[in-house]
């Protein structure tokens, strides 16, 4: 056997006891941020709305009531009818994405509807996510595939309506994995 194996062997032990100090000490110099969770606060957000509809919660709206509420939470970081803001554009495109220059939005490249709802409720407002009510959510989603010319402004989105809303995209996507006992 080798010196060096011999060394290294010997301060193994030692490596690991350094290892292990090393660790305990920064988890012990944390700067204890932030408090634990409650439980209300994890059921707020624990919740997963599946292609199918599954998950999705009580609850409903009309792109009418959202447009309202898309000018107050939404139209400063995303513009005037989804276009032209400081983050990502959310209406048009359609017919890009054969194109050189695709425009990725909800109405041209989005394939399921209950994303929509899923990422509003996860996601937004950006300055305080999670705090927008299941109607709120519903009827923002609604008013997002209503400019984005998917539906009529009238047409309720729900439990049972937004998981049969067809979006343009939807047969031209490739799914990477495929979920077992839902349909994508």
């Amino acid at each position: 056997m080798s010196m060096f194996r011999v060394i290294v062997l010997r301060l193994q032990p030692l490596w690991c006891l350094l290892c292990f100090l090393s660790a305990t000490s920064a988890s012990a110099q944390s700067p204890q941020l932030g408090q634990p969770m409650t439980a209300a606060e994890v059921a707020a957000i624990d919740f997963t709305v599946l292609p199918s509809g599954n998950g999705l919660p009580e609850g409903g709206g009309n792109a009418q009531q959202g447009e309202g509420l898309y000018r107050v939470q939404c139209q400063a970081c995303h513009g005037e009818q989804g276009v032209g803001g400081i983050n990502d554009r959310l209406a048009g495109g359609h017919g890009t994405l054969t194109g050189p220059k695709p425009v990725k939005t909800i109405g041209s490249y989005w394939p399921q509807a209950t994303t929509v709802f899923d990422f509003i409720r996860r996601a937004m407002p950006y300055s305080a996510p999670g705090t927008l009510s299941n109607d709120e959510v519903y009827a923002l989603t609604a008013y997002l595939l209503h400019i984005n010319g998917v539906i009529e402004a009238s047409t309720v989105m729900n439990q049972s309506s937004l998981p049969a809303v067809v979006m343009p995209n939807r047969d031209r996507f490739i799914w990477a994995v495929q979920a077992n006992g839902d349909e994508y």
